[in-house]
């Protein structure tokens, strides 16, 4: 997936060194819209929509898109709001990586009087931040243990993979699917290991972490899959393996048939145009999709709002969507 060979600091510094030329001479707000990375076909989804809001604000803001242009612990996410932050942008609307080192980042911005939204992902800390702007996480992982066990009513084995370990958002999803699957609600994200509540039990090795390396999604998949062919269900919390279309395809046309025959459950979130494409060539068993178009959008606009003196819904919940073959020929992609 390396798409660039200029250090996404390099642009960064850039970006960042034209904020105050830019205000003075536009006079108008800077809004910077952070993802966990760049070259992520899920955060270009929530790119169009900040781009959207900045063309139909009509000269009121500019959108600047900004992060880590690769995979990684959250670090350079920390140092590029940090960055933000010194060069007194007007708001910030940020995906944490790394919740608790997030944190630490945001309380700078607090004391600076910058507003600042998160999206996608929240921090720990609620009260640092205006309002949450996205998918009620715990759901999405509600959603797919609903479908895993429509697959298998009895039960069985699976391997969950995650994003980053210190990502709020995976673990409430993880929390959801292990949450669903044993009938019981626990204290607190990612939820309690299964270890054979109501018929089910996580693979030794299992959850595994990507940090958002598409690569290393699909070749942990590859390697979990081969290691247990017994296994009867597959959880990524995010689109990790999908958004490296060629490499997935390979790896899930080798158990193509273990779906069909609901041997195997696989069922992935997200729902961008190439994950529904896999789901109706039965490359998945379903797929639970948030709208990053909406969550890049309406952060600009509360942003506006914050400026404005106004208060923000919180949280701001965009909705998701459950796939299946049954309906994949209606169900919303995005």
């Amino acid at each position: 997936m390396k798409k660039i060979l200029l250090t996404s600091a390099i642009v960064a510094g850039a970006l960042l060194a034209g904020i105050g030329a830019g205000n003075a001479q536009a006079k108008k707000y800077v809004f910077a819209l952070v993802p966990k990375n760049m070259n992520n076909p899920f955060f270009d989804q929530a790119l169009a929509g900040c781009k959207k809001a900045e063309k139909e604000a009509n000269g009121a803001f500019e959108c600047l898109y900004i992060g880590p242009g690769e995979h990684g612990g959250g670090e350079e996410q920390v140092q590029i709001v940090q960055d933000l932050i010194a060069k007194k942008v007007d708001g910030i609307a940020v995906s944490p990586s790394n919740a608790a080192a997030m944190g630490k980042a945001i309380e700078k911005a607090k004391a600076a009087g910058i507003p600042v939204l998160t999206w996608d992902s929240d921090l720990l800390d609620k009260g640092l931040r205006a309002a949450y702007v996205g998918t009620y996480n715990y759901d999405i992982g509600v959603n797919i243990a609903k479908q895993v066990q429509a697959i298998k009513p009895k039960g069985g084995s699976i391997c969950i993979q995650s994003g980053g370990a210190a990502a709020a958002n995976h673990n409430e999803r993880m929390q959801g699917i292990r949450d669903t699957l044993a009938g019981k609600k626990s204290d607190k994200a990612p939820g309690e290991k299964l270890t054979g509540q109501n018929g089910w039990k996580e693979a030794d090795g299992c959850p595994v972490y990507t940090n958002d390396d598409f690569l290393v999604a699909n070749q942990q998949m590859a390697d979990i899959l081969g290691k247990y062919p017994n296994l009867d269900a597959f959880t990524p919390t995010g689109g990790f393996p999908q958004f490296a279309p060629e490499a997935y395809k390979k790896i899930a046309e080798k158990v193509k048939d273990k779906i069909a025959s609901k041997a195997l459950a696989l069922v992935v979130a997200d729902t961008l145009p190439v994950q529904i494409d896999f789901l109706k060539a039965g490359l998945s068993s379903g797929q639970v999709g948030q709208r990053p178009f909406e969550m890049g959008y309406k952060s600009m606009f509360f942003m506006m709002d914050l400026k404005a003196g106004k208060t923000v819904t919180d949280p701001t919940y965009t909705g998701l969507d459950s796939c299946t073959p049954d309906n994949v020929a209606t169900c919303i992609g995005g």
